[in-house]
């Protein structure tokens, strides 16, 4: 069985896969904690994955291809393109700018004779929302596919949906909580989110073990997050190996990254476990200014000891400018912890 490879030729890759001409394609994971995979991806698989995405959207258009095209957002984005019988447009090559999205996004919505359509991480809709331009241009999309990591309710914007998915998954599969045709989903007695259907992947390319395990003839992929169940639609709570237990005590780092952003000059936050050897674990974070004003760790205390409790105060700080990403927009968590752990200040909170 031959597995198209994406590095050389992308678009070349996912025609061959959509026509049949291989048998799919081998895409990158995020690496998001640790070596990257490649997963082994099939024609049906990709094509399914397209195909419901498309229905859900209302029907084919045109897409801005403003993420990388050998990762699954890209790729489906290709694959998308590719049954809609349209050329994506691409952003200019480098790092993601509002004002290169401009550039973009103005002459193809000016001369669209189909609805615009355009995937995102929630790093990219944030930059753009932050010039009035560009945040002018993103609201005349039909809709704006935000995945890779999660985006607060507040900062989503009008025509965005929320996708959740994996490369494992053939990309986003759940969109704004509800699963797209043929993809089902529940929770295991852990609340870890399981879903099934035609979009999974067939196997990694390095053979290992994977997630997948087969239940009365079906098979389900195990994500690595844990959910619930709100008003019949998917909640992802966060990362099942995100729970950092301190001194005894079981803590949400979402809980910690929402009351920094609540309490202090915070406009980004990533918050881990770290190893302490006083505490086996500590939490730590990562901060981004909202202003450029670093208060110092006992006003920041101060600051999080109505919200927290003292185990949940972090104890090794880091202020940097943005967190660290990987390419499709997932926290770089293995750089994330290396900054964490060169910071000294652990114990001084």
């Amino acid at each position: 069985m031959t597995y198209a490879e994406l590095d050389a030729n992308p678009e070349a890759a996912i025609a061959a896969a959509i026509a049949g001409d291989v048998t799919g394609v081998s895409v990158q994971t995020s690496g998001s904690t640790g070596r990257p995979r490649h997963a082994l991806i099939a024609s049906s698989a990709l094509r399914a994955s397209a195909e419901a995405s498309i229905s859900r959207l209302g029907g084919a258009g045109q897409w801005l291809l403003a993420l990388p095209a050998d990762r699954i957002a890209g790729v489906q984005v290709l694959a998308r393109s590719l049954l809609a019988g349209t050329t994506p447009l691409r952003m200019p090559s480098g790092s993601f700018t509002a004002a290169g999205f401009v550039d973009a996004a103005r002459p193809m919505l000016a001369g669209a004779s189909v609805p615009c359509f355009v995937s995102l991480v929630p790093t990219q809709v944030q930059r753009i929302l932050a010039d009035a331009t560009a945040a002018q241009l993103l609201g005349e999309f039909a809709a704006v596919l935000i995945g890779g990591a999660a985006m607060s309710s507040a900062e989503m914007p009008r025509n965005g949906i929320a996708t959740y998915g994996s490369t494992e998954t053939s990309g986003g599969v759940i969109y704004d909580g509800i699963p797209l045709d043929g993809t089902e989903y529940h929770l295991d007695d852990e609340g870890r989110i399981l879903i099934s259907g035609p979009t999974i992947f067939d196997r990694y390319a390095d053979g290992g073990e994977d997630e997948t395990i087969l239940t009365d003839g079906v098979r389900w992929l195990r994500m690595p997050d844990i959910g619930a169940i709100v008003h019949n639609k998917l909640e992802v709570i966060g990362r099942a190996d995100d729970v950092i237990v301190s001194g005894g005590y079981k803590l949400d780092p979402g809980a910690v990254e929402r009351a920094l952003k609540d309490v202090a000059d915070v406009s980004d936050a990533a918050v881990l476990g770290v190893p302490s050897d006083e505490w086996g674990t500590a939490v730590g974070a990562l901060i981004v200014s909202a202003t450029g004003y670093r208060p110092g760790r006992a006003e920041l205390r101060e600051a999080l000891s109505g919200a927290l409790p003292r185990f949940g105060v972090p104890r090794a700080i880091a202020f940097v400018d943005d967190l660290p990403r990987l390419e499709g927009g997932k926290l770089d968590r293995v750089t994330a912890l290396e900054i964490l752990s060169a910071d000294e200040s652990e114990g001084s909170l």
